[in-house]
């Protein structure tokens, strides 16, 4: 592992089926996490995919978590759904790695820390949806991990614009750099 790539990986968050609607995405955007994925893999980077999905019966959904148990009692965020599976337009390949989580940020609930660890990953690329979400959870975690982080501005997307540019503009320059699709693709 000589150069900087080698030691990056792209984390591809929460684009299921059941979760892309709901949060602005949209076929533009599954197009840009086309082309960055595709752009990972042939520069042997390690694309991961952290999801969203809980126990059938929720035992790892507590009462007291507004958004979860919320979200649960309005749709299957089982695993049994197929709708929580990697969305079809950005499936994995042999040699993507998956994550399961079971809370917002993709550390929390999971055993991507021990992933990331395990690959020499220093530096993460984070797309996904929500913004507001996944994407600002992962990003505060990453930060106090010690991680170098990127966002891809337009491989992210929050059913609210306006939060979505302010975490953007005045939110995540303060702990990473922030890059467009394009713009990471020709750094690599």
């Amino acid at each position: 592992m000589s150069n900087g790539a080698s030691k990056t990986a792209l984390l591809i968050q929460d684009i299921q089926p059941l979760v892309v609607p709901a949060f602005g995405g949209d076929d533009a955007l599954l197009a840009r996490l086309g082309q960055v994925i595709a752009a990972a893999r042939s520069k042997s980077i390690p694309v991961i995919y952290p999801r969203v999905a809980f126990r059938v019966g929720y035992a790892d959904v507590s009462p007291h978590n507004q958004l979860f148990s919320g979200v649960t009692g309005m749709m299957d965020f089982t695993v049994a759904n197929p709708a929580t599976e990697i969305h079809p337009a950005v499936a994995p390949q042999d040699g993507d790695i998956q994550v399961l989580k079971r809370r917002v940020s993709s550390f929390s609930g999971s055993d991507l820390q021990l992933v990331l660890r395990s690959l020499g990953v220093e530096r993460i690329v984070l797309a996904g949806v929500m913004t507001s979400g996944v994407v600002l959870s992962t990003v505060r975690e990453a930060a106090d991990l010690d991680y170098e982080i990127v966002v891809l501005s337009d491989g992210c997307a929050d059913a609210d614009p306006e939060v979505h540019n302010v975490l953007m503009t005045k939110v995540f320059p303060m702990q990473t750099t922030v890059s467009t699709c394009s713009e990471w693709i020709s750094t690599l």
